[in-house]
């Protein structure tokens, strides 16, 4: 699994560090997606999904 976000297209709601604060955190400048972890184990595959599905500006990618 590999996660992608575009910080052009964020608009800093956070769901992504709701749904998994070991994958995500918030820029403290502007609120966009930090991304820490590109390739999760396993165990965070379910979370990223979601992260993935709940962001309302379609920044996150998983492949």
């Amino acid at each position: 699994m590999k996660i992608s976000v575009d910080q052009t297209k964020c608009c800093g709601s956070g769901m992504c560090v709701l749904t998994d604060p070991d994958l995500f955190d918030q820029n403290d400048e502007d609120g966009t997606v930090v991304l820490l972890q590109e390739h999760p184990d396993a165990g965070h595959e379910a979370t990223a999904e979601e992260a993935a599905n709940l962001c309302p500006a379609g920044a996150i990618t998983i492949s």
